[in-house]
């Protein structure tokens, strides 16, 4: 769920995945890559992509599974757009055993990650690398059977300009799957912090003011944007994930690394009452209220998919 100069760190993207929190601040999860994490990648936002993927790896391989029965053919060249951690490049290959994977992202750090672990996972050789921000067209990069944007796309200045790259770097007749989150994940119950009740509410609503400036297109629906860049919308779905106890400890840790680039984010900014922020600080202090020590915690995220096809028979 990667992602170009970098906005404050805040939670959101995933799925490599682009993941929660990117360092641009939305708010990815999860297959994060994209037009860029930041040209000195940390190893928080590292670790919440991983994370994240892990916690809904059941999500990310019923979307692979449904790319798979649309292709309508063999798969061979895949481009994953805002590779990040490579968790959506990882989940592509294990789903579509021949073919390789280009993983385009603008942070040089992510990218060595990336092609470290596939060479440690003996899959080097299915792997190129390309730094390059996705918002400005794919450079040397055609005929691709299918193009992967998770939690990247929100991060284009011009989305008309980069789905007009990402068309041309597809077949005809090769697709587009765009997946995004709403923003932040949520975790905790209402009452999580006694005399602060609502607390995680708030912050997701100082969040969403703070990245309606800096991320103006998170959140946004691409159906009429892919349209009116030449894609076929072939399928759009929304998934309301919820994951709930027993949970593995993995999830608090992905909690505390969200929460964690959320306090950042308002950290100094006037969007948030002190009093909200320092309840926020005990929740990730290591103290008794610390959600890595919390049973009570719940997963929740929304995420949304389109996938698009470049129609046969068009320039």
């Amino acid at each position: 769920m990667t992602h170009p100069a970098p906005h404050h760190p805040g939670p959101s993207e995933p799925h490599g995945t682009s993941a929660p929190g990117h360092d641009h601040c939305h708010g990815h999860a999860p297959g994060e890559g994209h037009h860029a994490h930041g040209a000195d990648p940390d190893s928080g936002l590292a670790d919440m992509l991983d994370l994240d993927a892990e916690l809904f790896a059941e999500h990310l391989a019923d979307l692979t599974g449904r790319l798979a029965r649309l292709a309508g053919r063999a798969v061979t060249h895949i481009v994953d757009l805002g590779a990040g951690t490579g968790t959506g490049t990882f989940a592509l290959l294990r789903r579509f055993p021949t073919a390789r994977v280009t993983a385009v992202d603008s942070s040089p750090g992510m990218l060595a990650r990336l092609m470290g672990t596939a060479r440690a996972g003996g899959l080097g050789d299915r792997v190129r690398i390309l730094e390059a921000d996705a918002g400005t067209g794919l450079p040397g990069v055609a005929d691709a059977d299918l193009v992967w944007a998770s939690a990247s796309l929100h991060h284009v200045d011009d989305p008309a300009a980069a789905l007009a790259g990402v068309r041309t770097a597809l077949r005809p007749g090769g697709l587009l799957a765009v997946a995004e989150l709403d923003g932040l994940p949520h975790f905790l119950p209402e009452d999580a912090v006694a005399d602060r009740p609502g607390l995680e509410v708030r912050c997701r609503e100082a969040l969403t003011a703070l990245h309606a400036a800096q991320v103006p297109h998170l959140g946004a629906d691409w159906g009429t944007p892919l349209t009116a860049a030449g894609f076929a919308v072939e399928y759009e779905g929304t998934d309301r994930l919820e994951l709930r106890a027993p949970l593995p400890a993995s999830a608090g840790r992905y909690a505390h690394l969200v929460l964690s680039r959320v306090r950042g984010a308002l950290t100094d900014r006037g969007r948030i009452d002190p009093a909200d922020l320092a309840a926020l600080g005990h929740l990730l202090d290591g103290g008794p209220q610390d959600v890595r020590h919390r049973d009570d915690l719940l997963v929740r995220s929304t995420r949304r998919t389109w996938i698009a096809r470049r129609p046969t028979g068009t320039p």
